[in-house]
């Protein structure tokens, strides 16, 4: 298993206890206080701990948490475009933080090639989702990805398209 496979794992794990110990209400602005920093780095480094002794990807992993509670918003209101049959309190917490980390990452993260983060998506719904998360995971972003095609006339893995303009961190959507 690849270091970046495992950050994944623990960025999913993460921001799936954030979640859960308070759905729909993540927050950049509440995640810039510094109790609610401590208590996710102390989940971070837990979970680092019993499931990743020794990783190297710990930049990668915070990057990931961070990102995608900075663009929640707009991520989520991909999820519903992209779902428009499944409201975001029916879709289990396992499959909407890993459409999370699928979105920011083929949205906000351009060092990840656009089929990498989809495929690595519905690896991690497979492992941790039901039985048809991995099907949901793949129709959701393969639809957004087909999106992107429709945008622009080629993605290849070496230039995925910058959709979002300026720098990673800096991107609004323009949906």
């Amino acid at each position: 298993m690849s270091n970046r496979h495992l950050g994944r794992i623990i960025a999913m794990q993460t921001l799936y206890q954030i979640d859960f110990r308070n759905p729909f209400h993540l927050d950049y602005e509440q995640f810039k206080n510094e109790t609610v920093l401590k208590n996710i780095k102390k989940i971070v480094d837990k979970n680092i701990k019993l499931f990743a002794p020794g990783i190297d990807e710990k930049n990668f992993i915070k990057n990931i948490i961070v990102g995608v509670i900075k663009n929640l918003i707009e991520i989520d209101k991909k999820i519903t475009k992209y779902a428009p049959e499944w409201p975001l309190n029916k879709i289990t917490n396992i499959d909407r933080n890993v459409l999370r980390i699928g979105i920011y990452e083929l949205y906000y993260d351009k060092s990840i090639p656009a089929k990498v983060a989809i495929n690595e998506a519905i690896e991690l719904a497979k492992t941790f989702g039901g039985s048809s998360s991995g099907k949901f995971v793949n129709g959701v972003l393969g639809s957004i990805y087909k999106n992107f095609e429709k945008k622009f006339s080629v993605i290849t893995n070496e230039a995925k398209p910058d959709v979002m303009g300026g720098h990673p961190t800096e991107r609004q959507s323009h949906e």
